[in-house]
């Protein structure tokens, strides 16, 4: 369990390794090839030491890995700002967004796919302007109409993900808790609402809400986020989120026991189109 930041270090170390491996070198004929001692090698790819994207892309280009999608992930992983001519957006909020905030922009960002456990509020990529600054003027206290404007902006655009070329596959279960919740007054909720029936519509959003009858369930320890990349299972990652701080699981143990627990919690949630209806349902009687 630890801080965003090292994660990444260490996942990218470790699928630099494997790529080194992969093309048949050992680190101190890969060091040979970029002009370093091989302790740097090593370093990099034990995650003790951070590296810098022109570095990345030298170890890419020795190994001859050739996959932009490959490339631009872990060039992200290394802190990039403009991975394959795109600009990260979010690195202009640095000044507002907390690192571990960002940290998980960045990895939402680059995802292939989301699976999230909501129990208390709509998933952010899902929120309605007003039911965004809502749910941020409750969770910050003493927040100038300045800073939550800009909150509520950066919550915004970071819903492009589910508009990209290549759109994130958002898998939802929702406690009926969050569509009960009455957060802005009735009118926010059920325009929120709405916006959730017109989400569970879009080939790449799956809802699904885990009703009351349902009873005791796996999900009451709380929320979580489990991020998925197309080109690795090894960069795949778990979010849980704190008052103050998020915390990064990447153990495989902790990684199947989450997938296992969102699994299970599918099962014993109502089916999409059950749910659908029961959205559908829940705003008509807002």
């Amino acid at each position: 369990m630890q801080h965003g930041p090292a994660v990444r270090r260490r996942k990218l170390g470790a699928e630099l390794r494997a790529l080194r491996t992969s093309a048949g070198l050992t680190s101190g004929e890969a060091a040979r090839l970029v002009g370093w001692h091989q302790s740097k090698v090593s370093r990099i790819e034990t995650g003790t030491s951070g590296v810098k994207p022109a570095d990345v892309r030298l170890l890419l280009d020795a190994y001859g890995v050739s996959d932009s999608q490959l490339r631009e992930l872990l060039m992200m992983l290394a802190g990039s700002d403009d991975t394959g001519g795109r600009h990260h957006w979010w690195h202009a909020y640095r000044g507002v967004l907390p690192p571990t905030y960002r940290d998980f922009i960045s990895l939402e960002s680059q995802a292939s796919a989301m699976r999230t456990l909501e129990t208390t509020v709509v998933p952010g990529l899902l929120q309605t302007p007003e039911y965004a600054r809502a749910v941020t003027r409750a969770a910050v206290e003493g927040l100038s109409e300045e800073r939550l404007d800009t909150l509520v902006e950066v919550r915004l655009a970071r819903q492009d993900v589910l508009r990209a070329d290549r759109p994130l596959v958002l898998n939802a279960v929702l406690d009926e808790a969050v569509l009960r919740r009455e957060v802005g007054g009735p009118g926010v909720m059920a325009r929120q609402l709405t916006r959730l029936v017109e989400a569970a519509r879009l080939p790449q959003v799956r809802l699904q809400v885990l009703p009351f009858a349902a009873g005791a369930h796996i999900g009451v320890t709380g929320p979580f986020v489990i991020f998925s990349f197309s080109n690795t299972s090894d960069l795949d990652v778990v979010v849980l989120d704190h008052l103050t701080s998020s915390l990064y699981l990447e153990r495989k143990e902790d990684l199947q026991a989450y997938t296992e627990a969102f699994n299970a919690l599918q099962i014993h949630a109502l089916s999409p189109e059950e749910s659908l209806d029961f959205i559908a349902g829940t705003a008509a009687g807002a």
